[in-house]
């Protein structure tokens, strides 16, 4: 008895190990080996870039020296000393400002109108998505090549009398343009994300609300604004980490940050510190910056806008 026991779990052992599992272990096994390989990939790609970046912002890293000194918080010191630190630093957070509500309200604006529509729906919301994915470069150049000061849009400003604008040449100017901009590619986006959350709205909310003698204005503020909230909350979050991180429209639109880093943002800076000047340890730095700004920016958010309303 003893023997054939023996030789039977010997002969299990020398089996492949898919066939010593049953099915239940397999499964598991493969759904965790899914799972790993992504998690991995997001472990190498994302995490262990982030945690390298905050060793070079303590080091003076200057790819041209094999030597890479530790300085403590000496870049981040120079960095609150630097004008055009500060500078983008400030145009970023305008565009966050000014970005932020300009591109919900006309994306809600949009989304009410479309779910009006009784016809065509289905083409108007691709006519608004479209700029969404058109690359930013070509709508970038397509708005510079308008608001140049022979462009079209001074032209039809004289044709109508009114005096021609410097818009991208002027400091004061400039930034609200380019906010306009990216506000306007990003309609799309937020038309449909609204427009999901207003079909999911239950129609007997307002019903009972025109009965009750609320009239259109009441309705949307007192009903459609609050079971909108965790929409407008996703929408927001995603708008202001997208303006936190504005890049293409300002190389596609001005080059350099110009006039006179009026539309400098952060992350062009960081471009212009690691690529153009080589200094690694102060780009890194400003990226660590960055990174504590978006997270408190979106915990903000988290905690201003994440209300429940019960109806």
């Amino acid at each position: 008895m003893i023997t054939n026991t023996t030789q039977r779990r010997a002969a299990e052992g020398s089996k492949p190990l898919s066939l010593r599992l049953n099915y239940r272990a397999q499964r598991y096994l493969f759904i965790y080996l899914m799972l790993g390989i992504p998690v991995l990939y997001f472990l190498l790609t994302r995490l262990y870039p982030i945690l390298y970046s905050f060793n070079i912002s303590f080091r003076e890293w200057d790819v041209l020296s094999p030597e890479k000194p530790f300085i403590g918080w000496a870049n981040y010191s120079s960095l609150l000393e630097d004008e055009a630190f500060r500078k983008s630093l400030k145009n970023t957070f305008l565009y966050v400002v000014v970005g932020i509500p300009g591109q919900l309200a006309a994306g809600l604006f949009v989304a009410l109108l479309l779910q009006n529509v009784k016809r065509l729906r289905g083409f108007f919301r691709t006519v608004y998505f479209i700029p969404y994915i058109t690359s930013i470069v070509a709508v970038s150049w397509i708005f510079r090549w308008l608001l140049m000061p022979n462009g079209w849009i001074n032209g039809q400003l004289l044709s109508l009398g009114l005096p021609a604008q410097p818009f991208l040449q002027s400091p004061d100017q400039a930034p609200y343009v380019i906010a306009l901009s990216m506000i306007w590619q990003s309609v799309g986006f937020q038309m449909l994300i609204f427009l999901t959350g207003l079909e999911g709205i239950p129609k007997m909310y307002h019903e009972a609300a025109h009965i009750d003698g609320a009239n259109a204005w009441h309705r949307f503020r007192y009903i459609t604004v609050p079971l909108l909230n965790p929409i407008i909350l996703f929408s927001a979050v995603i708008a202001g980490i997208s303006y936190l991180q504005s890049f293409a429209h300002i190389v596609s639109m001005t080059q350099d940050g110009g006039p006179l880093n009026s539309t400098r943002t952060l992350v062009y800076h960081i471009y212009k510190l690691a690529f153009k000047s080589f200094d690694m340890g102060s780009a890194s730095a400003a990226t660590v910056v960055l990174f504590v700004i978006i997270l408190a920016f979106t915990l903000l958010q988290l905690k201003i806008l994440n209300r429940k309303f019960d109806y």
